[in-house]
C-alpha cells in the first residue's frame, strides 16, 4: 500500500469538499483527518516513527504550507484516541478536538460534554481549559465522571470559585464581594455549573417580626430547585452552616412549589473548613472557596 499517496488524496479530497460540500464541511474534515491519522499510524508501524517528517516535507512540497510535523502528529493522536476512546461527535469542530485530545479520558471526556451542551467556540473552551475548570471539580465529582454515576446541582461547583476583580479592590466584607460577583454575574454563574438563573440578591425573607437577608438567591433550571448563596469573608464556622440551613429551611416552606427538589445552599468563604462541613447534618450544604483575578 502506497501511504503516502493515500494520505495525500484524502486530504485533497476534503479540500475539494469544502468547497461544494458546505453542508457536511465538518463531517468530512473529521473524517479525513481521522483516516489520515489511521493511515499515519500505519505507515509508522511499517516505516517507523520518522516517517511522520517524512510525510511532513513531501505534502508541503506537494500541497502547500500547513502540512507541518506537528500537525500530522495531531492526525495520529486524533486516530488514537477515538479509534479506541469517547465517541467522536460532529457538533464539535476539529480545531475544537485539537485542545483536548491529549488530555486523560475522563478529563476530554468532561471538555466535549460542555462544549458540546453550552455550545462552546473553540476560543472559550480554550478560556474554560485555561481556568483549569476541570482541575478544579470535587475528587467525588470526578469519580462519579469514571463510573458513569448520575450527578447532582452541586457536583460542578467549582473550587476554588473564580470571582473577577478588575478594579482590584480590597475584600473587607460580604459586600463588596457580592458587588464583585454582581459585576460580573455571568461568570459567577458559570463558575457553578449549568442550569443556574438569578433570582435576587439581598433576598428579603422574614421571621417573626425580624427580616434577614440571603445574599444571593438563585434557581437551577436543570435540576429544578433553589439555591440559597451565602458569602463570607473569614473561614467558614458553624454559625455559618447553621445560618444558611436556616434560609434554606425558609425557602422549602415558603417559596419553593411542591414539585421543586430541596433547596441547596452552597457558602463561598475566604476559607474552607472540611471538619466544618464533613460533620455539618445537612449534606445539601457545601462550602467552596473564592479566589480573586
Amino acid at each position: 500500500m502506497n501511504y503516502y499517496e493515500e494520505i495525500k488524496n484524502e486530504l485533497i479530497n476534503n479540500e475539494v469538499n469544502k468547497r461544494v460540500k458546505n453542508y457536511s464541511i465538518n463531517r468530512s474534515e473529521l473524517n479525513t483527518n481521522y483516516n489520515v491519522g489511521r493511515m499515519l499510524r500505519d505507515a509508522g508501524k511499517h516505516y517507523g516513527v520518522g516517517i511522520i517528517k517524512q510525510y511532513a516535507k513531501r505534502l508541503t512540497n506537494d500541497l502547500g504550507k500547513g502540512y507541518t510535523e506537528t500537525r500530522l502528529k495531531y492526525y495520529r493522536r486524533f486516530y488514537d484516541v477515538f479509534s479506541k476512546g469517547p465517541t467522536l461527535s460532529d457538533k464539535l469542530s476539529y480545531s475544537h478536538y485539537c485542545e483536548i485530545i491529549w488530555f486523560d479520558e475522563i478529563k476530554m471526556s468532561y471538555y466535549i460534554k460542555i462544549a458540546i451542551s453550552e455550545k462552546l467556540s473553540v476560543r472559550k473552551l480554550r478560556e474554560r481549559i485555561k481556568s483549569n475548570e476541570y482541575e478544579r471539580l470535587p475528587d467525588n465529582t470526578k469519580n462519579k465522571l469514571v463510573n458513569n454515576e448520575e450527578t447532582n446541582v452541586i457536583d460542578y461547583i467549582k473550587n476554588p470559585i473564580h470571582i473577577k476583580n478588575s478594579k482590584n479592590l480590597e475584600v473587607v466584607s460580604e459586600k463588596v464581594l457580592q458587588s464583585l460577583i454582581m459585576e460580573d454575574l455571568s461568570s459567577f454563574l458559570k463558575e457553578l455549573g449549568t442550569g443556574f438563573t438569578f433570582i435576587e440578591n439581598e433576598y428579603p425573607i422574614k421571621v417573626g417580626d425580624r427580616y434577614n437577608y440571603i445574599d444571593i438567591l438563585l434557581y437551577n433550571i436543570k435540576f429544578k430547585c433553589y439555591v440559597v448563596v451565602e458569602l463570607k469573608v473569614t473561614e467558614v464556622n458553624s454559625k455559618h452552616t447553621g445560618q444558611i440551613q436556616n434560609y434554606m429551611n425558609y425557602i422549602d416552606r415558603n417559596v419553593k412549589s411542591f414539585d421543586d427538589n430541596k433547596t441547596v445552599g452552597i457558602i463561598i468563604c475566604k476559607r474552607d473548613n472540611k471538619y466544618v462541613i464533613d460533620y455539618c447534618s445537612d449534606e445539601r450544604i457545601v462550602a467552596r472557596e473564592y479566589e480573586l483575578l
